[in-house]
């Protein structure tokens, strides 16, 4: 799985022109989610993304985390994070996961990420045509690949 996260200051999700999901003060994460991965990655990545500390403290370095804070997380699901563009001028997604299987991981994921933070978590929906909107807030983004814990 490959995430990239963003500290927001706000984010929403929009479909079809209207709001799905908004969040103030949190996390927008976007998820990739290829064949190989399973119930371990996600549960590294729901500890892992709840408890990064990437939030200023009261001197204004970064030694927060989303729980710290009380923050809220929007998760929105997105294949073209496992593009490759190695060859050629349009990029391949054959690592991405089928709907098959990305669905129920994706659903999975909801659910860890809302047991580790405690509440619910805004989603888009998956597979749809979505508009994704955000105030990055630093900014910081972060890119993590569940294939590279170590």
């Amino acid at each position: 799985m490959i995430v990239v996260i963003q500290r927001v200051s706000e984010a929403s999700v929009t479909i079809d022109g209207k709001v799905k999901s908004k969040i103030g003060v949190g996390l927008l994460v976007l998820l990739g989610i290829e064949e190989a991965d399973g119930r371990e990655d996600l549960d590294w990545l729901a500890k892992k993304i709840v408890n990064l500390r990437i939030f200023p403290d009261e001197q204004e370095v970064m030694n927060k985390s989303l729980l710290d804070v009380g923050g809220e997380l929007l998760l929105v699901s997105q294949f073209t994070l496992h593009a490759s563009t190695k060859k050629g001028n349009r990029p391949s997604y054959i690592k991405a996961a089928r709907p098959e299987i990305a669905l129920p991981l994706y659903e999975q994921a909801i659910a860890g990420l809302e047991a580790e933070l405690g509440k619910p978590i805004g989603t888009g929906t998956f597979g749809a045509d979505m508009k994704v909107s955000l105030i990055n807030d630093g900014p910081v983004t972060l890119i993590m690949d569940t294939k590279n814990k170590v």
